[in-house]
């Protein structure tokens, strides 16, 4: 697993079908493995191995890792001996730490239509990170490490091989507001034009970039009826639960919705994640969440009006583009004229930042949410100066 914040030209070519892929995420990919012959140098993670007693007893374990993987003790003890590196699951967690793939909104949700948020897995790992992040205790700040480098993992394995635009904005935008109809209507026309979307995860303009993804394969009026719909819970407060709740009625009556990404942290436990993004890269460690959601923003970032975290964004998004050490400058652009010139001068900042530089070329400022898609394309075919 990796813990680089940044996809590796590895990452970003792999798949589940490559030869030299050594990592096994699945009892079907474990299955096919043993019957070339060798487990040898493999990666099994969080693999439940309780049936497969007899492969294990009979394959050749040398130098490969089982992380987190259930396995009857005889088993666990004949690997150890052939060679293997055995994590074991790590009892009365509500999360897996050597997870293989990335989280869905219906894993994180799950309980929610019964008892509610409070009992949800995101919920009580939160819980679990406020109980231990405070007490220095090495064992819990490991566990979180862990945790986070396989989510990296799973992300990179999922993004190999697509446009990634970000999608950035403040949390407290409200459902109901022109402005969150605004980002969903971004997110459905940049998914339309074959990008992945991805955002911060969370509430208000993230939601509705990750929302307007998902409505992209259906017809226009489908997003009207979903953002009427939502405008009746207008925030998560006060209640996370009816929040949530009014999410997977609008997934629920028209499934099969389109793809995104949500990359949240539970660093912001209070607010929740949405339920709109198809695959969901939650961290534990914000600084980790932040620059790796710029980093695998390949196609570019589109900025929507928001406060210090989106002002803190801007920046951390400009700083590689100035000294290229991502390789080209990656397209940037602000959306609302008078938000990033006069209520929050950003704009004039970055301007001074690119002059003479090749990132230059690559930002925009609009005036409208509607004007985004065609300014970021434009910046995409345009060549740094």
């Amino acid at each position: 697993m990796q813990s680089n914040s940044q996809p590796s030209a590895s990452r970003r070519t792999h798949t589940h079908h490559d030869h030299d892929d050594r990592e096994i995420e699945s009892l079907e990919e474990f299955d096919q493995v043993v019957a070339s012959g060798s487990l040898a140098g493999h990666r099994v993670q969080s693999v439940d191995l309780t049936d497969r007693t007899f492969a294990l007893l009979s394959a050749d374990t040398t130098e490969s890792v089982f992380l987190g993987c259930v396995m009857e003790p005889d088993a666990a003890a004949k690997i150890r001996a052939g060679g293997a590196l055995v994590f074991p699951p790590v009892p009365g967690l509500p999360f897996d730490p050597y997870r293989g793939g990335l989280y869905g909104p219906d894993e994180l949700f799950d309980g929610l239509a019964g008892t509610g948020f409070d009992a949800t897995p995101d919920a009580r790992t939160y819980r679990w990170y406020q109980d231990t992040k405070s007490d220095g205790d090495i064992f819990a700040s490991m566990l979180r490490s862990i945790h986070d480098d396989a989510v990296s993992d799973a992300l990179d394995e999922h993004l190999a091989g697509t446009q990634v635009v970000g999608v950035m904005g403040g949390h407290a935008l409200e459902r109901g507001s022109a402005a969150y109809a605004g980002a969903a209507r971004l997110g459905r026309r940049l998914t339309r034009d074959g990008l992945t979307v991805a955002t911060g995860g969370g509430p208000g303009a993230m939601e509705a970039a990750n929302l307007g993804a998902y409505a992209a394969p259906f017809e226009d009026e489908m997003l009207d009826s979903a953002l009427e719909l939502l405008a009746k819970t207008p925030h998560f407060t006060p209640s996370v639960t009816d929040w949530a709740r009014a999410a997977f009625e609008i997934r629920h009556s028209r499934p099969g919705g389109g793809a995104s990404v949500g990359i949240p942290t539970w660093f912001y436990g209070h607010e929740p994640p949405n339920a709109f993004a198809s695959h969901i890269a939650k961290y534990f460690v914000n600084a980790v969440r932040e620059d790796g959601l710029l980093a695998r923003s390949t196609a570019g970032v589109v900025f929507l009006p928001g406060a210090a975290g989106t002002v803190q964004e801007i920046f951390d998004n400009a700083t590689p583009n100035y000294y290229q050490s991502r390789g080209e400058p990656t397209p940037m652009v602000l959306v609302n004229r008078a938000h990033w010139t006069e209520k929050l001068p950003t704009w004039p900042l970055l301007q001074a930042l690119a002059a003479d530089r090749p990132m230059a070329a690559r930002i925009a400022l609009v005036d409208s949410v509607d004007e985004a898609p065609d300014a970021l394309a434009r910046l995409r075919t345009q060549a740094p100066s």
